[in-house]
Protein backbone atom coordinates (compact mmCIF):
# COMPACT_ATOMS: atom_id res chain seq x y z
CA UNK A 1 0.00 0.00 0.00
CA UNK A 2 2.85 2.12 0.72
CA UNK A 3 3.37 1.87 -3.29
CA UNK A 4 0.17 3.89 -3.76
CA UNK A 5 1.47 6.95 -1.87
CA UNK A 6 2.68 9.73 -3.90
CA UNK A 7 5.07 10.43 -0.68
CA UNK A 8 5.06 10.39 2.69
CA UNK A 9 4.95 13.48 4.79
CA UNK A 10 4.73 12.62 8.52
CA UNK A 11 6.42 9.68 9.76
CA UNK A 12 5.18 7.37 12.96
CA UNK A 13 8.01 8.59 15.00
CA UNK A 14 7.16 12.60 13.65
CA UNK A 15 3.33 11.66 14.56
CA UNK A 16 4.08 10.34 17.79
CA UNK A 17 6.03 13.03 18.94
CA UNK A 18 3.66 15.27 17.97
CA UNK A 19 0.44 13.92 19.61
CA UNK A 20 2.95 13.81 22.60
CA UNK A 21 3.12 17.21 22.82
CA UNK A 22 -0.07 18.01 21.98
CA UNK A 23 -1.69 15.52 25.06
CA UNK A 24 1.05 17.54 27.47
CA UNK A 25 -0.72 20.69 26.81
CA UNK A 26 -4.13 19.58 27.04
CA UNK A 27 -3.37 17.72 30.02
CA UNK A 28 -2.14 20.99 31.20
CA UNK A 29 -5.04 23.51 30.12
CA UNK A 30 -7.63 21.09 31.85
CA UNK A 31 -5.85 20.24 34.74
CA UNK A 32 -8.76 21.23 37.11
CA UNK A 33 -11.36 19.32 35.10
CA UNK A 34 -12.15 15.84 33.81
CA UNK A 35 -13.25 16.59 30.16
CA UNK A 36 -15.58 14.27 27.94
CA UNK A 37 -13.10 12.82 24.40
CA UNK A 38 -15.30 12.80 21.72
CA UNK A 39 -13.83 11.19 18.89
CA UNK A 40 -15.54 11.53 15.64
CA UNK A 41 -15.35 8.46 14.03
CA UNK A 42 -14.39 6.73 11.17
CA UNK A 43 -11.15 8.54 10.83
CA UNK A 44 -10.18 9.68 14.09
CA UNK A 45 -10.35 6.53 16.00
CA UNK A 46 -6.69 6.11 15.65
CA UNK A 47 -5.57 9.89 16.96
CA UNK A 48 -7.84 9.68 19.61
CA UNK A 49 -6.29 6.16 21.12
CA UNK A 50 -2.80 7.77 21.17
CA UNK A 51 -3.46 10.96 22.17
CA UNK A 52 -5.71 10.00 25.35
CA UNK A 53 -2.90 8.02 26.02
CA UNK A 54 -0.47 10.66 26.16
CA UNK A 55 -3.13 12.68 28.59
CA UNK A 56 -2.53 12.33 32.10
CA UNK A 57 -5.54 13.36 33.52
CA UNK A 58 -9.02 12.02 33.86
CA UNK A 59 -11.16 12.04 30.71
CA UNK A 60 -14.12 10.09 29.82
CA UNK A 61 -14.65 8.60 26.45
CA UNK A 62 -17.32 8.43 23.68
CA UNK A 63 -17.90 8.89 19.30
CA UNK A 64 -19.97 10.09 17.30
CA UNK A 65 -20.26 9.13 13.62
CA UNK A 66 -20.97 12.26 11.25
CA UNK A 67 -20.85 12.05 7.61
CA UNK A 68 -20.40 14.72 4.89
CA UNK A 69 -18.46 13.02 2.37
CA UNK A 70 -19.93 9.74 1.81
CA UNK A 71 -17.64 7.50 -0.44
CA UNK A 72 -16.66 10.64 -2.18
CA UNK A 73 -13.61 12.55 -1.91
CA UNK A 74 -15.39 15.97 -2.02
CA UNK A 75 -17.97 16.85 1.02
CA UNK A 76 -21.18 16.36 -0.36
CA UNK A 77 -21.99 19.71 2.07
CA UNK A 78 -25.36 18.13 3.95
CA UNK A 79 -23.72 17.01 7.25
CA UNK A 80 -25.87 14.15 8.99
CA UNK A 81 -25.09 11.82 12.39
CA UNK A 82 -24.99 8.90 11.35
CA UNK A 83 -23.88 7.76 15.26
CA UNK A 84 -24.76 10.36 18.28
CA UNK A 85 -22.96 10.40 21.80
CA UNK A 86 -24.08 7.73 24.22
CA UNK A 87 -23.93 10.16 27.62
CA UNK A 88 -25.20 13.77 28.00
CA UNK A 89 -22.67 16.80 27.51
CA UNK A 90 -24.64 19.16 29.59
CA UNK A 91 -22.15 21.20 31.54
CA UNK A 92 -18.94 19.21 30.14
CA UNK A 93 -16.30 20.65 28.96
CA UNK A 94 -16.00 18.76 25.38
CA UNK A 95 -12.93 18.05 23.37
CA UNK A 96 -13.85 17.02 19.72
CA UNK A 97 -10.93 14.94 17.82
CA UNK A 98 -11.04 14.59 14.64
CA UNK A 99 -8.49 13.09 11.83
CA UNK A 100 -8.68 16.27 10.06
CA UNK A 101 -9.77 19.71 9.46
CA UNK A 102 -11.11 20.32 5.64
CA UNK A 103 -13.79 22.55 4.59
CA UNK A 104 -15.02 23.03 8.35
CA UNK A 105 -18.78 22.29 7.55
CA UNK A 106 -18.29 18.81 9.50
CA UNK A 107 -16.94 20.33 12.84
CA UNK A 108 -18.89 23.48 12.91
CA UNK A 109 -22.58 21.91 12.68
CA UNK A 110 -20.93 19.77 15.64
CA UNK A 111 -19.34 22.65 17.45
CA UNK A 112 -22.57 24.17 17.45
CA UNK A 113 -24.77 20.81 18.53
CA UNK A 114 -22.92 20.28 21.43
CA UNK A 115 -23.10 24.17 22.79
CA UNK A 116 -27.21 24.16 21.83
CA UNK A 117 -26.97 20.43 23.74
CA UNK A 118 -25.59 22.67 26.98
CA UNK A 119 -21.86 21.87 26.35
CA UNK A 120 -19.97 23.74 28.90
CA UNK A 121 -17.16 24.72 26.50
CA UNK A 122 -16.08 22.79 23.07
CA UNK A 123 -12.74 22.52 21.79
CA UNK A 124 -11.54 21.02 18.52
CA UNK A 125 -8.44 18.72 18.52
CA UNK A 126 -7.22 17.21 15.09
CA UNK A 127 -4.28 15.85 13.70
CA UNK A 128 -4.19 17.27 10.82
CA UNK A 129 -5.69 20.84 9.56
CA UNK A 130 -5.68 21.59 6.02
CA UNK A 131 -6.82 25.56 5.97
CA UNK A 132 -6.47 25.92 2.09
CA UNK A 133 -9.87 24.23 1.80
CA UNK A 134 -11.73 25.76 4.59
CA UNK A 135 -14.82 27.23 3.86
CA UNK A 136 -16.62 27.62 7.29
CA UNK A 137 -14.31 30.01 9.33
CA UNK A 138 -13.38 27.45 12.46
CA UNK A 139 -10.06 27.06 13.36
CA UNK A 140 -8.65 23.80 15.58
CA UNK A 141 -7.92 24.74 19.14
CA UNK A 142 -5.17 21.59 19.21
CA UNK A 143 -3.22 20.69 16.04
CA UNK A 144 -0.72 18.42 15.62
CA UNK A 145 0.58 19.04 12.12
CA UNK A 146 -1.14 21.87 9.14
CA UNK A 147 -0.87 20.38 5.32
CA UNK A 148 -1.29 21.36 2.21
CA UNK A 149 -4.22 20.82 -0.15
CA UNK A 150 -3.44 17.09 -1.11
CA UNK A 151 -5.13 13.71 -0.55
CA UNK A 152 -3.70 12.80 2.30
CA UNK A 153 -4.56 8.89 3.86
CA UNK A 154 -2.67 7.00 6.76
CA UNK A 155 -2.88 7.08 10.30
CA UNK A 156 -6.69 6.93 9.84
CA UNK A 157 -7.16 9.28 7.02
CA UNK A 158 -8.93 6.88 3.94
CA UNK A 159 -9.80 6.44 0.57
CA UNK A 160 -12.88 4.70 0.59
CA UNK A 161 -11.85 3.15 3.56
CA UNK A 162 -8.69 1.96 2.47
CA UNK A 163 -5.13 3.03 3.98
CA UNK A 164 -6.65 4.08 8.18
CA UNK A 165 -4.72 1.67 8.55
CA UNK A 166 -0.98 3.07 7.56
CA UNK A 167 1.52 4.00 10.22
CA UNK A 168 2.57 7.26 8.55
CA UNK A 169 0.48 10.24 6.48
CA UNK A 170 0.78 10.61 2.67
CA UNK A 171 0.05 12.17 -0.49
CA UNK A 172 -2.22 9.40 -1.99
CA UNK A 173 -1.16 9.15 -6.06
CA UNK A 174 -3.75 10.83 -8.30
CA UNK A 175 -4.29 7.69 -10.24
CA UNK A 176 -5.88 5.98 -7.47
CA UNK A 177 -8.50 7.97 -7.01
CA UNK A 178 -8.92 10.10 -10.12
CA UNK A 179 -11.52 8.23 -11.72
CA UNK A 180 -14.54 9.89 -9.67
Amino acid sequence: MLDDLESILFSREQIADRVQEVGRTISRDYASTQPLVIGVLKGAFVFLADLVRRIDIPVEIDFMAISSYGASTKSSGVVKIIKDLDVPVEGRHVLVVEDIVDTGMTLSYLRDVLLRRGAASVKIVTAFDKPARRVVAIAPDYCCFEVPNAFLVGYGLDYSERYRHLPCVGVLRPDIYSGE
